[in-house]
């Protein structure tokens, strides 16, 4: 599938996609890109984390191929290995279809003017503890929580290395930061600009 601009989408475009999509709808507060972290042999090209053991994680695709070598990983052949207690595929419009999708995955199709949309989050229905009757939630997967701390703990230390983790013990930060403030400060950051703090 193409942009509208005539050109094709590619891998990177749609991990910036997929990044703003998991934090604005994914209930995550932070996110990371293809963050590779020592000790684990899965790289997420997107996966990002919320309260409570939350997190999503995001494989993007961009040919069939790729789709389809996707379930020769270790991770994918034991899905208790793999990192995200909610797992996605994203790709273009039609790339891949609900029906091909491993147990519990859900679906985003980005069209060709780069709009996310989430077409399949699988629900699953759990009896409630406190009631006789039933609630649904999104599908659970059990998952490698260690190979998650370690993108945690990989990405704090950078941080901790850099004389930065300072700023984690400011509140002001915490208070009333929307998704598209998060999104923005981290582009500003990553162009190389200085963030202007009475912003924030």
């Amino acid at each position: 599938m193409e942009l509208k601009d005539g050109r094709k989408f590619t891998h990177k475009d749609l991990v910036e996609i997929a990044y703003r999509w998991v934090l604005k709808n994914g209930s995550c507060g932070v996110a990371f890109k293809e963050l590779d972290a020592h000790g684990s042999s899965e790289i997420p090209d997107v996966i990002g984390f919320g309260g409570w053991d939350h997190s999503v994680l995001i494989e993007v695709k961009v040919s069939r191929s790729d789709f389809l070598s996707d379930k020769n990983k270790s991770f994918r052949k034991s899905p208790s290995e793999g990192m995200g207690s909610q797992r996605m595929y994203c790709c273009p419009t039609g790339l891949i279809s609900k029906e091909e999708l491993p147990l519990g995955w859900g679906l985003l199709y980005v069209s060709p003017d780069g709009k996310c949309k989430a077409v399949h989050r699988p629900m699953v229905e759990y009896p409630s503890e406190h009631t006789t009757g039933t609630y649904k939630r999104y599908y659970r997967h059990d998952k490698n929580t260690t190979a998650e701390l370690g993108i945690m703990y990989s990405a704090l230390r950078r941080l901790f290395i850099k004389g930065l983790v300072k700023h984690i013990y400011d509140r002001k930060y915490t208070r009333g930061v929307t998704a598209n403030d998060v999104i923005e400060a981290n582009e500003i950051v990553e162009s190389g600009l200085t963030i202007d703090k009475t912003k924030q």
